[in-house]
């Protein structure tokens, strides 16, 4: 089957099997190993990408499901260089441990913050749920969402 879909703003034209895993066609067939697979049921939010603006698993979606969307993966969140605004939160806020779970936080917030740009910390918590930290811990996480969502406001469109 032939898919056509926006990459990271790029257009990806692939032959791939209709029951291709998505987490298996970013990671393997285009290499962008940022998509962590963690669980593999849908459960850690380790997979998390966005299509269309919204959170994804990718582990719990099929190749064919991509077609003629709009995807985003944690390597396509960066512009000219310059991390986006939630990512340097991640950095400034020590928002990361492990980093396994980075990528999801990262995009669900993300995706959060397009849909709500001031939330309070029970929405970023409830924003977040469904991505698992063993590592950090949420409060770091918490607070970095809060100084993205204050960068953002001011400005920095990253």
């Amino acid at each position: 089957m032939k898919l056509r879909f926006v990459l990271n703003g790029e257009s990806v034209e692939i032959e791939v099997r209709p029951d291709r895993r998505v987490v298996d066609l970013l990671r393997e067939d285009c290499g962008l190993t940022g998509t962590k697979e963690c669980c593999g049921s849908g459960e850690c939010g380790g997979c998390t990408i966005l299509v269309d603006g919204d959170c994804r698993l990718s582990c719990l979606m099929l190749a064919a499901q991509l077609h003629g969307r709009d995807v985003v993966t944690i390597e396509g969140l960066s512009r000219n260089g310059r991390l986006h605004a939630v990512q340097e939160a991640f950095i400034e806020h020590g928002a990361v441990q492990c980093g396994f779970c980075t990528p999801g936080m990262v995009l669900a917030a993300v995706s959060l913050l397009a849909r709500q740009p001031r939330p309070s910390r029970e929405q970023i918590r409830e924003g977040l749920s469904g991505n698992i930290c063993r590592c950090t811990g949420y409060v770091k996480i918490v607070d970095a969402v809060e100084a993205a969502a204050l960068k953002l406001a001011n400005g920095d469109r990253r």
